[in-house]
């Protein structure tokens, strides 16, 4: 991975609240399906991604890359996948 990472305070609590692994999170960083341009100026790497129960959620995690290194400032999943997903 060229770019380093670092995760927010606030990323690893809501990370443990949406039951997201951080091996799940690392992966998504080193290897994102999409990086998308949020409206703050924040992309959103994301990827799809089953869990324990089977289901394939999409999985967000918002970065700050004008920082040294680049900040993981919130991460979520969501089953709303065609929402967020972007046609290439």
């Amino acid at each position: 991975m060229d770019t380093a990472f670092r995760y927010s305070r606030h990323a690893c609590e809501e990370m443990v609240r949406r039951g997201i692994p951080r091996q799940v999170a690392d992966e998504v960083l080193r290897q994102p399906e999409q990086i998308v341009l949020e409206r703050t100026g924040r992309k959103a790497y994301q990827s799809r991604a089953g869990f324990d129960d089977g289901k394939v959620f999409l999985v967000r995690l918002i970065v700050d890359e004008t920082k040294s290194p680049a900040v993981v400032v919130t991460a979520y999943r969501t089953s709303k996948i065609e929402k967020y997903w972007r046609r290439q």
